[in-house]
């Protein structure tokens, strides 16, 4: 029991310091309550009547991305460490793995999850002037088409 009396005196003294903080901050500080301390505070933005703008979800499954791929590191080390005696097997597993965190981030790209912010910007698709229906689109005729022979032979027989 010997052994434990420094830290249980060490205890009682860190105990009986926030005690004593507590109650001689009550007792010595001065009491203004005015406005300013009573307003919320958050990164040095004032209070303001009206919230100018929710976040938009994007925003939120952005977050959740980069939460994602930081789970993804803390996995890849390990098996970057154990590699060797892992062999085929965790090489197959970690390939596995890093193919779904891989479609996520695709999926997301496709989903325009990273456009978002006030630069954001419609994304149109780049044409040229000499691309245009008649070089780009193959034109078929009726030939070999059987729901067109059969449409046309209903209306030649009417």
């Amino acid at each position: 029991m010997e052994q434990y009396l420094p830290v249980l005196t060490l205890g009682v003294l860190g105990v009986l310091f926030v005690l004593l903080s507590i109650v001689a901050s009550r007792l010595l500080a001065p009491e203004r309550n005015t406005l300013a301390k009573r307003s919320p505070y958050e990164c040095g933005i004032t209070d303001q009547v009206a919230i100018p703008e929710r976040f938009p979800v994007k925003f939120y499954l952005v977050a959740m991305l980069f939460i994602m791929f930081d789970i993804e590191i803390v996995f890849l080390y390990p098996w970057a460490v154990a590699n060797d005696e892992l062999g085929l097997f965790g090489l197959v597993a970690m390939t596995i793995f890093a193919g779904i965190f891989f479609l996520s981030f695709v999926y997301e790209l496709a989903k325009g999850g990273l456009n978002w912010g006030p630069g954001r910007r419609a994304l149109t698709p780049v044409k040229s002037p000499e691309r245009t229906t008649e070089s780009t689109i193959r034109k078929v005729g009726l030939e070999g088409r059987i729901d067109a022979i059969v449409e046309t032979d209903d209306s030649e027989a009417a």
